[in-house]
C-alpha cells in the first residue's frame, strides 16, 4: 500500500469521509487543502455504469469549459491550400503538412492538440501508434478532423476538452486549477457532469453515475453527492 506524507495526511484529516460533498462544498473544500508549491490541476473523475466492452455503451464527447483550463494549449495543424492561412489567422501555434508529420515519425511531440483536415488524413493516419497512446490522435467525432479549422483552434485554444470513458467505466478530466476561483471550478465540473448525464447510454442498465470525485494533482479527493447530478 502507497504510504502518504505529512502534508496529504494532514488534508484528508479534513475531509468528512462519511458524507458526500455539494459540489460548492467539495470545491471549498478542495481549495482549503491544496498544499503543493505549484498551481495544482483540478480533475473530476466519473465512475459509470457501463460496459465499456461493447460498443453502444461507449461514453466520449467533447465540450468547451466555461472557463478554460487555466493554460492556452500549443494547437498543431496539418493541412494545405488555404486551410494554412486560416489556421495561422485562427491562432494555431503550429502548422504544416508532410513536414509535420515527418517531424512527429521523428520523435517530436511538442505539442497539446493536433487538428487535421480531412485531406490529411492519408499521412496522419500513420501517426496512430504515436499519438493514439497520447490521446492526442485526430478523429471527426472530437471535432479535430475537420475543414473548419478555424473554429476548432479557438474552441481547442478557449478550453475544449475530451472526456472519454476508459476500460474499467471510469471518465477522467481535468477542470481548472486550484488558483481558480471557486465558482469558476464548480461551473466547470458541472458542465463536464451535465455532458456526461446527457451521454448516456440507451443501452447502459442500473444506476448510471455510480460515483464523482474531485481532486487536485497532490490532494486526497472529495467525493461529490451523484444523485444531485442524476436523471
Amino acid at each position: 500500500m502507497k504510504k502518504h506524507g505529512k502534508k496529504y495526511r494532514a488534508a484528508a484529516e479534513k475531509i468528512d469521509a462519511t458524507r458526500k460533498y455539494s459540489l460548492a462544498d467539495a470545491v471549498k473544500t478542495l481549495k482549503e487543502i491544496a498544499f503543493a508549491k505549484f498551481d495544482e490541476t483540478v480533475e473530476l473523475t466519473i465512475w459509470l455504469g457501463v460496459d465499456p466492452r461493447k460498443a453502444d455503451q461507449l461514453v466520449r464527447g467533447t465540450l468547451v469549459l466555461p472557463h478554460g483550463l487555466g493554460r492556452s494549449k500549443t494547437v498543431l495543424v496539418i493541412a494545405q491550400g488555404d486551410k494554412i492561412k486560416e489556421a495561422e489567422e485562427a491562432g494555431a501555434d503550429l502548422v504544416g503538412g508532410q513536414d509535420m508529420v515527418d517531424k512527429i515519425k521523428g520523435g517530436w511531440l511538442d505539442f497539446d492538440a493536433v487538428i487535421a483536415t480531412p485531406d490529411m488524413m492519408r499521412l496522419v493516419g500513420g501517426l496512430g501508434k504515436v499519438l493514439g497512446p497520447r490521446g492526442l490522435m485526430p478523429n471527426p467525432k472530437t471535432g479535430t478532423v475537420t475543414f473548419d479549422v478555424k473554429t476548432a483552434v479557438k474552441e481547442t485554444k478557449a478550453g475544449k476538452v475530451e472526456y472519454r470513458v476508459d476500460k474499467t467505466g471510469v471518465i477522467h478530466t481535468a477542470v481548472g486549477k486550484v488558483s481558480f476561483e471557486e465558482d469558476k471550478i464548480a461551473e466547470n465540473a458541472r458542465a463536464l457532469i451535465e455532458a456526461v448525464v446527457k451521454a448516456k447510454p440507451s443501452t447502459a442498465k442500473g444506476k448510471y453515475m455510480k460515483k464523482v470525485n474531485l481532486a487536485a494533482t497532490m490532494s486526497p479527493g472529495v467525493l461529490l453527492d451523484e444523485t444531485a447530478f442524476a436523471k
